[in-house]
């Protein structure tokens, strides 16, 4: 596996339990709010599929700053518990890590 140096984008799919998503949401937003304060991270978003059948697929973008950094999260002893809280919620899913190449921001508007 070839690891980038700069900024990577990991992107998550998340298909939850359906019934579950408002748990789901409450759990990844006290997880993520852990994961934000990681000092490699740069961000992280997380959306629900609107146009899907029930709603109760989410996907999760999460940048960082380099691939190894993120590699080493993600084998932590955190990221363990992390992933054994998510999985009874989660039904499904998959993880595509991405390399940064542009990332434009809106203008600011005052």
């Amino acid at each position: 596996m070839v690891q980038h140096d700069g900024p990577v984008r990991v992107i998550l799919r998340m298909d939850i339990v359906p019934g579950r998503e408002r748990e789901f949401e409450r759990v990844w937003l006290e997880i993520g709010t852990l994961i934000a304060a990681h000092p490699a991270n740069r961000g992280q978003v997380l959306v629900r599929d609107a146009e899907g059948g029930g709603g109760e697929v989410y996907h999760v973008f999460t940048d960082w700053a380099d691939e190894a950094s993120f590699r080493e999260f993600e084998l932590s002893e955190a990221h363990v518990e992390h992933r054994r809280r998510l999985g009874p919620l989660r039904a499904g899913g998959g993880m595509t890590v991405t390399r940064i190449v542009h990332d434009l921001r809106a203008a600011a508007v005052d």
